[in-house]
């Protein structure tokens, strides 16, 4: 489809539907679709994806801002109707082969009624495009607008029912508003929420974001993080074997184990390989990560750091260390740490770290993981964002099917 994204500006300019704009355009583009965006402000931020300037749609246009003075008064002046369709021609010169115009915060909003008006107008005697009006605010549901809004042309649009459009909002409060002010049913409404990109948030270098996409590293809940060498004073194999117990209390669980194999022990291969069938026994290959897998090089410290944001929490299971600097890196970054009862991890760890024995039953010390990870409203909260509020899955489950059904109208 052709979709042009419509808004009174966008990046650089920085707000929040701007954002939100980018990272729909982004994504749109990535499934396929022939994008643009429509801006009063603004410049082209990704060279995949163009960026028409058409100055009077930005809200803050000096001969906007004049017609506004007056409606925010109650006066319709003179000058609302010919700027109005100076606007409307200007769009349809730039948008006459578009399928859909997606129209965010436009119609819903007094930032600039010329420009609402002369959508409504395109709406009302053109076939094409068709509109999907994405509303984020509304200025008749808002006191903060409530003073600058009159009954009668054109303040009425912002609460009139376009009923051949699609009417998008972004919360399930806004819906109940959105609902009691036009009239119509909730189900004529859809809610789409905004979101977060998480690797442009958490600051992901590119070899991270690589490492994530391949081993799905996003759908882990938890990812219990191993950063050490594979050699066998490590006792990685409790970590295998631990981790099989998480996953049957939560079942998206995975393990990652950074480290390459120690460089100066020949029988750390053997080890390696015997890592491996244990994880091959517990059907874990989904589960269980190993990076020397990978690549046979030291993973750069910035991508270790990636995967401690990353990580539910630190699993840390040596029979001898002496030092832990695993547990000052978990420190710093805000997980639990589950650590060997051992001197010199206590040493640093004192009682802030969740201790077991490195020969426990690994029954018995997945139920501590499980008992901490249960009573983390952190957890929770973490995986909710992952699951429901990262741009992937906000498009996967929202828009791509938003988009496959106006495709067949």
């Amino acid at each position: 489809m052709d979709i042009v994204l419509l808004h009174y500006a966008a990046p650089p300019i920085v707000g929040g539907v701007e954002q939100v704009i980018t990272q729909q355009a982004r994504l749109m583009t990535q499934a396929g679709h022939r994008v643009r965006i429509l801006a009063g402000r603004g410049e082209q931020t990704d060279g995949r994806i163009p960026f028409i300037c058409l100055p009077l749609l930005d809200s803050r246009h000096a001969n906007v801002l004049a017609v506004k003075q007056q409606l925010d008064e109650g006066h319709l002046p003179e000058e609302f109707d010919p700027l109005s369709k100076q606007i409307e021609r200007q769009i349809l010169e730039v948008t006459w082969n578009a399928d859909w115009i997606i129209a965010h915060n436009v119609c819903s909003l007094n930032k600039n009624l010329p420009l609402t008006a002369a959508l409504h107008r395109i709406y009302e005697t053109r076939s094409h495009p068709r509109f999907i009006l994405w509303q984020h605010d509304l200025a008749w549901m808002t006191d903060r607008y409530r003073h600058e809004l009159y009954d009668g042309y054109p303040w009425n649009l912002l609460r009139m029912d376009w009923p051949e459009a699609y009417q998008v909002v972004v919360s399930e409060a806004r819906r109940n508003e959105l609902s009691a002010l036009l009239g119509v049913p909730q189900d004529r409404i859809q809610v789409i929420p905004n979101g977060i990109d998480v690797p442009s948030f958490l600051k992901l270098v590119e070899q991270t974001q690589i490492l994530v996409e391949k081993l799905q590293i996003l759908s882990a809940s938890p990812l219990i993080l191993l950063p050490v060498r594979i050699t066998p004073r490590k006792n990685i194999e409790l970590g295998l074997r631990v981790l099989s117990e998480v996953r049957q209390h939560f079942k998206n669980a995975k393990l990652l184990v950074t480290g390459p194999l120690g460089p100066h022990n020949p029988a750390n291969k053997k080890y390696f390989e015997h890592l491996i069938s244990i994880r091959s026994e517990l059907h874990a290959e989904e589960a269980v990560h190993f990076l020397a897998e990978l690549t046979d090089s030291m993973v750069p410290n910035e991508v270790i750091a990636d995967f401690y944001r990353l990580a539910d929490l630190l699993f840390l299971p040596s029979w001898e260390e002496g030092f832990g600097i695993p547990i000052l890196e978990a420190g710093l970054t805000g997980i639990p740490v589950f650590a060997s009862d051992i001197d010199s991890l206590r040493e640093i760890g004192g009682k802030l770290v969740n201790y077991f024995s490195p020969d426990d039953d690994p029954i018995h010390i997945a139920a501590s993981v499980n008992k901490v990870l249960e009573s983390s409203a952190l957890f929770a909260l973490r995986k909710r964002v992952i699951r429901d509020y990262s741009w992937d899955q906000i498009y996967s489950n929202h828009i791509s099917p938003l988009l496959a059904s106006v495709a067949k109208v």
